[in-house]
């Protein structure tokens, strides 16, 4: 069976995909993890790609809070670009001849105008946070390394990806886990959050790594593709179906820290690119992964 070796096994998306492989009763790859707590930036990474020797790699390892990227920007370009760099020539020490998806980010686009919705790939890159700096220089490296190292990678950029297990940093993780809070009787009828007139592209994380297996089958060498559910949700609409989901009333009060200064209104994919060259559409309801969040985080609460 081909190996699989995917970095990053420790975050969000990295054991939901985990958890996709370990469930499959026929899994199409066999799953191979660098040691816990592993460091991209380690001089250590070409023994252990040489001793994985895999057949492909997902490279998930990564910062990902915007805010923190702020508060941080060397520790976020430290690992995102040159913990990139480190994989790469890991991979070229073990004489790799597989595929590399580098997962990248669709905050790179960066602003832009309600006109110019649904945002294409061939959208040039505007990044407005250190975070979507770091991931459009890393991208921008592996693409050269595709010219000039004859690399197989493929270029993910994933809008927003919500599921079970989702820190509560990020907006609808923290909904949820404060709605299932309310509906415990653990925490008062109200609910903090940012701005809830933003829409964004939801999709499920388990419908991502979906599209992450598609491009390493069928995702053509040195192309980037949006992956999103292509459609628009506002997220006073997703609180408000989480609240009825949970047959909670609450009140809403909004939290100034939460607010971004010139925040993006409004975001969408246009995922017409990946649909042609993979057949890969998502395909799980926003209802379905609510639920689900829901559900996590009223067992997380009685754990």
């Amino acid at each position: 069976m081909r190996t699989l070796l995917v970095t990053g096994h420790e975050g969000f998306v990295g054991r939901a995909l985990c958890d996709v492989l370990h469930d499959d009763a026929s899994p199409p790859w066999q799953l191979a993890t660098l040691p816990a707590r592993f460091d991209v930036r380690s001089a250590g990474l070409a023994s252990q790609v040489a001793r994985i020797r895999p057949d492909a790699v997902v490279h998930l390892a990564a910062l990902t809070s915007v805010a923190q990227s702020f508060r941080d920007p060397e520790a976020f370009f430290d690992v995102n670009f040159h913990g990139t760099w480190n994989l790469l020539k890991a991979l070229r020490h073990a004489g790799f001849r597989g595929r590399l998806l580098y997962v990248s980010s669709g905050d790179c686009y960066g602003t832009v105008a309600e006109a110019e919705l649904p945002i294409p790939e061939q959208r040039p890159l505007r990044p407005r946070s250190p975070y979507a700096v770091s991931k459009t220089a890393a991208e921008a490296l592996c693409y050269e390394w595709s010219q000039s190292e004859a690399l197989d990678v493929v270029i993910a950029r994933p809008f927003n990806h919500v599921g079970p297990g989702q820190d509560e940093r990020f907006a609808i993780a923290s909904f949820a886990r404060q709605v299932a809070r309310i509906a415990a009787g653990a925490a008062q009828p109200r609910i903090v959050t940012g701005d809830l007139d933003v829409t964004r592209d939801l999709t499920d994380v388990r419908d991502v790594i979906a599209a992450y297996f598609a491009l390493l089958e069928r995702g053509r060498s040195g192309e980037v593709y949006n992956i999103g559910s292509g459609r628009e949700t506002r997220f006073a609409d997703v609180l408000d179906r989480l609240l009825a989901l949970a047959n909670v009333h609450a009140r809403i009060e909004r939290d100034p820290a939460r607010l971004r200064a010139n925040e993006q209104r409004r975001a969408v994919a246009d995922v017409q690119k990946i649909a042609e060259h993979t057949g890969w559409r998502a395909s799980i309801p926003l209802s379905t992964t609510l639920r689900d969040m829901l559900d996590d985080s009223r067992s997380s609460l009685s754990s």
